[in-house]
C-alpha cells in the first residue's frame, strides 16, 4: 500500500502530526511506501499511484488553510476515484477557546478536517475513518500532551479500516 500525507503547517504543529503519521505508517508491514509532503510540494495531478491520500491542515478561521483548499480544488474531477482517504486538522480545543464567544463560532463552523474530508469525497475518494482533530495548547502550539501518540494510533486505524 502506497500512502501520501499532504499537509500545511504554520507553526509546525500540523507538520509534527503528519511526520508522526508517516513514521508510524512506515513501520507497518502492509505499507510499501509512506511519504509526507507540504501542500506546496504536492502535485494534485499526480496521485494515480497512491492507495491512500491523507490530508491535514491547521484550522484557520474554522476552515482548512487556503493552500490545502487550493490543493483539493486542483485535484481533477474523480481524480481520487477508487482511492482511500482520510482527513485531519490541528486546532485549539473548544474548552480552551477564549474569548468565550469563540466557542460559539467553533460550535457553529467547526474545524478544518470535515471540509477536507468533504473535498476528498467530492473528488471520488472513500473515507476510511472519520475526520480527526489534534489539539494544540494555544494558537501557535505546542501540541497538547499525548497528541503525537494519538496521531500514530489514528494513522494505524486508517490502514486497519482500509
Amino acid at each position: 500500500m502506497k500512502i501520501l500525507i499532504v499537509y500545511d503547517s504554520f507553526f509546525g504543529n500540523t507538520e509534527k502530526i503528519a511526520l508522526t503519521m508517516k513514521k508510524a505508517l512506515g513501520r507497518d508491514p502492509r505499507v510499501s511506501e509512506a511519504s509526507a509532503l507540504r501542500v506546496g510540494d504536492a502535485d494534485p495531478e499526480n496521485l494515480e499511484s497512491l492507495s491512500m491520500l491523507i490530508v491535514g491542515s491547521p484550522t484557520r478561521a474554522f476552515r482548512p488553510s487556503p493552500a490545502v483548499t487550493g490543493f483539493l480544488k486542483r485535484i481533477p474531477p474523480k481524480g481520487l476515484a477508487g482511492k482511500k482517504a482520510a482527513a485531519f486538522d490541528t486546532g485549539i480545543s473548544l474548552e480552551d477557546a477564549s474569548p468565550r464567544f469563540l466557542r460559539i463560532f467553533i460550535r457553529l463552523f467547526g474545524y478544518a478536517a470535515k471540509p477536507i474530508a468533504a473535498g476528498l469525497v467530492k473528488k471520488g475518494a472513500s473515507l476510511v475513518i472519520a475526520p480527526e482533530g489534534f489539539l494544540v495548547q494555544d494558537t501557535e502550539g505546542p501540541l497538547k500532551e499525548g497528541e503525537t501518540e494519538r496521531a500514530a494510533q489514528w494513522a494505524g486505524k486508517c490502514i486497519g479500516n482500509e
